[in-house]
């Protein structure tokens, strides 16, 4: 018989049922992820059927990663998208060059280290520089911007991509401590691969009121679709932002649609105005659906709202679209509405004395679609801008675009990246792949990752 007092043994006794609780409820943690993990891969084996599947790759060091892939999975397969997730820990190289498409989440940790399952990946396939010329992706980088090394696993991972060839979807897309702007902002991106617009966000914006105080039409007569100035002020006190920055819009349905649809996701779009303007003012085309009705938030900004009326509006830091420090060179590059973004920065560079500017624009007719030129026009006159490259392409019989511009500029391109010049592109996703193509014909592909690497070569498409 133990000589123990009989306080003690209730004490282990006690103890033991905690450790044996504790082990139970991570037990049943465990098998509910594996249970929703298998629901989500026999969901993805069906979706297979009859479509190539797109990888999503998680490289993850707390979870938080993983968790993303599969709602991004999920989101996906709302467009009947087939899906297969993969921890980075298993990816390898034949996955990669035998995939059209694939997703990355990663996470940095430490001091700009990759995760711990990652270590595989870096040491082996990235060092083997597999031929990625036949892929296409999107990354989201997780990371925390009170570490010196921001996204550097992110940013490492996309340079190192497109070194070996590899096309993106569009931007990456860098994540502030769980910013939940930048995963709503993911979240939209994920419409061009699954072509589903409607999708319900992940966390709903808190949205400040503004007021809609300007809607002009910027191109009438045009033979594209209507593209409108439209401004809009705060309700109540005074706002903030920079240059490259992004609204996010509540959009509210139309008198068409019927009364039991659902509240709309948000819609996204470059601010082209500065802080000193007092409002935020944007460059919105009118889109059309194939049912002949009007594209949500387009429609909503430029048809239905009325002039005076209410707003729901966040603004959104779009780092990755920042400006560089006003010493640099800056070569601007967008058509259509992508004008929008580069008007803020020209705005901005023109109130901080930067004059080192080349904007290269293009759109359809100079007659009906050149917006805003008379401030383009005021602005190289006053010398802000140094050289203008304009491309509009119905106005001869061959069509030109803006890559056709740079080709024509190469040497100058050159000298002006030798000076130190960074590149912004804001526009179209095919036009800022055109783009792409062109400066990398001019730059070469090594130039090209070291410009993206060191954050000289930014792009804001969609």
């Amino acid at each position: 018989m133990s000589d123990l007092p009989v306080l003690t043994w209730e004490r282990l006794l006690w103890a033991a049922a905690v450790v044996l609780v504790y082990v139970l409820f991570c037990t049943s943690v465990a098998l509910r992820r594996a249970l929703l993990r298998r629901r989500a891969r026999q969901e993805a084996d069906a979706l297979a059927v009859g479509g190539e599947a797109v990888l999503v790759v998680y490289a993850s060091q707390t979870g938080f990663a993983e968790d993303l892939a599969w709602k991004t999975a999920k989101t996906l397969q709302m467009g009947k998208v087939a899906t297969r997730v993969l921890s980075i820990a298993d990816l390898t190289a034949d996955d990669l060059t035998s995939t059209k498409r694939v997703l990355f989440v990663a996470s940095t940790t430490g001091e700009g280290d990759a995760p711990d399952p990652a270590a595989r990946f870096v040491g082996r396939v990235m060092k083997a520089e597999p031929d990625l010329g036949g892929l296409s992706y999107g990354l989201l980088s997780l990371g925390d911007s009170s570490y010196v090394q921001f996204c550097a696993f992110g940013r490492h991972l996309d340079a190192w991509l497109t070194e070996r060839g590899a096309a993106p979807l569009f931007d990456r897309v860098e994540v502030d401590d769980g910013d939940e702007g930048a995963l709503r902002h993911w979240q939209h991106q994920l419409s061009a691969v699954s072509g589903v617009i409607d999708a319900p966000d992940w966390s709903r914006p808190a949205y400040d009121r503004w007021r809609l105080v300007e809607r002009r039409l910027l191109n009438p007569g045009s033979q594209g679709g209507e593209a409108w100035h439209v401004a809009l002020e705060p309700a109540e006190g005074t706002a903030a932002w920079a240059a490259g920055d992004i609204v996010e819009i509540g959009a509210r349905h139309g008198p068409d649609e019927p009364a039991d649809t659902p509240a709309p996701p948000h819609r996204e779009y470059s601010i082209a105005s500065v802080p000193q303007d007092g409002r935020i003012e944007l460059i919105v085309r009118t889109m059309t659906r194939p049912d002949g009705r009007f594209g949500v938030g387009s429609g909503w900004l430029t048809k239905y709202a009325d002039v005076g009326g209410d707003i729901e509006l966040r603004i959104r830091a779009n780092r990755a679209f920042h400006a560089p420090e006003p010493s640099r060179p800056l070569i601007l590059i967008g058509a259509g509405t992508g004008l929008a973004g580069l008007r803020a920065h020209l705005k901005a560079r023109a109130a901080a004395g930067a004059n080192r500017n080349w904007l290269v624009f293009g759109e359809r007719s100079a007659a009906q679609d050149y917006f805003h030129q008379h401030e383009v026009e005021a602005w190289t006159a006053g010398g802000v801008l140094e050289r203008v490259s304009l491309a509009f392409s119905r106005d001869q019989a061959e069509r030109v675009y803006v890559q056709h511009r740079l080709a024509e500029a190469a040497d100058d391109l050159r000298l002006w990246i030798s000076q130190g010049a960074a590149i912004y592109v804001c526009g179209g996703i095919e036009m800022g792949k055109a783009v792409g193509a062109t400066l990398t014909e001019i730059l070469g592909a090594q130039a090209m990752a070291d410009l993206t690497e060191n954050g000289l070569y930014r792009r804001d498409v969609y």
